[in-house]
């Protein structure tokens, strides 16, 4: 008996992902040639697409040395730094910057303009370092703001001055949560704490669904680009439920061997994911199955 194969409705590109990409889009359609500040999307597949469109991906170095062009900026948003930079050189940006992180960047910087007692505030922010987003909200503190990827990376805040706290879009509640009370734990009693959840709940709201979505299927392929980071916390949730989760970029990557005896295949992915790889992997789920029965 055949296993059955099923997409998760719920995986794929998010809405700032989605809003980023039809902008790419317009642009190429009618231009043939739009640069893009870093990858538009952590899924290579997807860049290069875009890039057979007329995308050229570039860098910050590389920005600085054009005059007259567009530029699109991706979702995860981008520090003031780089408008200025687009000014000076007198380049159209067009703005991609997925609004739940437009909100966040303006949080940030409307506490770091407004000191308390003469002092800036000590702004804390709980992300990736080096990650495009976490650069941009950084970047509105005038690169002040102290990042913490872990508990360890704690020890870096004074627990003697008041802490304002916020997250990455798509860092999980739970460890937003485990940083509140270790901070908490830590503060001094003249100190106080002001956190603030700026977790993207469209993002957030993904674990649960997909935890539930692979304890439901005998085997969970996931589907997601080597760069994204929000595919390895989704990829590890379903792991921790389901031990035949396997992670693939594409549909090459799947191994017949994965399906063995296999009542029921589940194939899900990142944000970054787009809905047609996950339909590439389904349609080599079912060659590989095809193989093994006529076998």
């Amino acid at each position: 008996m055949k296993p059955t194969v099923e997409i998760d409705e719920k995986s794929g590109f998010c809405f700032g992902v989605v809003t980023a990409i039809r902008k790419a889009e317009d642009e190429l359609s009618s231009a043939g040639k739009l640069y893009c500040l870093g990858d538009i999307v952590h899924n290579s597949n997807e860049v290069e697409r875009l890039e057979r469109c007329g995308l050229v991906t570039i860098n910050h170095s590389e920005m600085e040395q054009l005059h007259d062009v567009k530029v699109l900026l991706r979702a995860h948003g981008e520090p003031p730094s780089t408008y200025a930079m687009a000014q000076r050189n007198s380049i159209e940006i067009i703005d991609a910057t997925c609004p739940v992180v437009l909100r966040l960047q303006q949080r940030i910087k409307e506490a770091f303009d407004s000191p308390v007692n003469g002092c800036r505030k000590q702004i804390v922010i709980y992300g990736q370092r080096g990650h495009a987003e976490v650069l941009g909200l950084v970047g509105q503190t005038e690169g002040t703001a102290i990042v913490v990827e872990t508990i360890d990376d704690l020890d870096r805040i004074d627990f003697t001055r008041d802490v304002y706290l916020y997250s990455q879009t798509t860092k999980s509640i739970e460890g937003f949560h485990s940083i509140i009370e270790t901070i908490e734990a830590r503060l001094s009693s003249t100190a106080q704490l002001f956190s603030y959840d700026t977790i993207c709940r469209q993002v957030a709201g993904r674990v649960d669904h997909l935890r539930d979505f692979a304890a439901r299927h005998t085997v969970i392929i996931f589907v997601a680009g080597a760069k994204s980071s929000n595919g390895k916390i989704l990829y590890n949730h379903c792991l921790q439920v389901n031990d035949r989760s396997y992670l693939v970029s594409d549909d090459l990557g799947v191994k017949a061997e994965w399906l063995i005896d296999a009542q029921s295949i589940g194939i899900c992915g990142a944000t970054s994911t787009p809905r047609r790889l996950m339909e590439q992997v389904r349609e080599r789920v079912f060659q590989l199955i095809s193989t093994e029965n006529n076998g």
